[in-house]
């Protein structure tokens, strides 16, 4: 079953979603995005996403199925993704960031974020096992980091309250808008910390987590459930007005990955993009724009999904102690010149 949009005269104009099956009460999809991935589907049963061309190049990431041709094993093969992508951000630079880098991203269908953060502890022990046969790690300066154990989890609003001594509460809309933009921003003038031009609640929670623990986290440490005005993607939490079910995961006081439960309702996805085009009119510079297509393709459907990015350079900062410089992989640099 094909799904397309359609021009003004009913024509196919843009081909959404090739192929939905369902098997097990499960919808699967597969997106139109040209021969490749076809061949792609019919050789494993998961695939890899490298670059962003109209036709995805794809790799494997696990080997054949012992049927290729069992259409079971096929549709399986949308249930999990990864891209490993080379990315550039206009940002300073320092021992943990570079403007360009190398990301690994992924999405499971019928994930959360809770599944994603459990997918993310083990590729992060598996490759210290893999690499150095233990858990706990000899970093350059002699001492040692344990990757082991269950990994510390805690909650962004919970231990900034903890921090100042007070509830701090989400913006749950006009009905419960939680701890107001003036005394958080009275409470960001007294500690000395920097405000934006084009401020929300959101946008001030963050900021004064960030000045209580940002480079404290030192042991692996997942924070969840952040504010829903700084994470217009991610899917509002099951139970917490004004919450989205995001988590960043910190090790040695740097921000090392994030994952979180995709939001896959058009509905509410537009009314997000249309409360951050209204910060970008305000001159919010990293509020982000209405994406119609984006919107067409989520009302054509989605599965529940779960997904994650990583810096794969910032990995090697937490496995061997370098700075980002010494671990990138294809560096810029200057000829050598006599």
């Amino acid at each position: 079953m094909a799904f397309a949009t359609v021009d003004e005269d009913g024509l196919p104009a843009v081909r959404v979603i090739d192929i939905m099956m369902v098997e097990g009460g499960r919808l699967y999809f597969v997106a139109a995005r040209g021969k490749a991935f076809y061949e792609q589907v019919m050789r494993t049963r998961y695939v890899a996403i490298v670059g962003q061309s109209p036709d995805y190049r794809t790799c494997r990431l696990r080997g054949p199925v012992e049927h290729p041709d069992d259409p079971a094993e096929q549709r399986r093969l949308v249930d999990r993704v990864f891209e490993l992508n080379r990315d550039f951000r206009n940002e300073g630079v320092d021992a943990t960031h570079a403007p360009e880098f190398t990301m690994v991203e992924a999405y499971q269908a019928y994930g959360n974020y809770d599944t994603i953060g459990a997918l993310v502890k083990q590729l992060v022990q598996d490759t210290a096992m893999d690499v150095f046969g233990t858990h706990k790690v000899t970093l350059l300066d002699g001492s040692e980091y344990d990757f082991g154990g269950e990994w510390k989890t805690i909650s962004m609003y919970d231990s900034l309250s903890e921090a100042l001594g007070e509830e701090i509460v989400p913006n749950g809309g006009p009905d419960n808008p939680g701890t107001s933009v003036e005394h958080l921003g009275a409470i960001a003038d007294k500690l000395g910390v920097e405000r934006d031009d084009v401020e929300n609640h959101g946008k001030l929670v963050e900021h004064l987590w960030e000045h209580f623990y940002e480079d404290k986290l030192f042991e692996p440490t997942f924070v969840r459930d952040f504010p829903v005005e700084t994470s217009p993607l991610v899917k509002g939490h099951r139970s917490k007005p004004g919450v989205v079910e995001k988590w960043d995961l910190y090790v040695r006081g740097f921000e090392l990955a994030t994952g979180y439960s995709e939001l896959n309702d058009p509905v509410v996805q537009r009314e997000r993009f249309v409360a951050q085009a209204k910060d970008a009119l305000a001159g919010d510079e990293e509020a982000c724009d209405i994406d119609e297509d984006f919107l067409e393709a989520l009302g054509v459907g989605m599965p529940p999904a779960g997904g994650m990015g990583m810096g794969i350079d910032r990995l090697l900062i937490a496995l061997t102690g370098a700075t980002i410089r010494e671990t990138i992989t294809f560096p810029l640099v200057k000829p050598i010149l006599n």
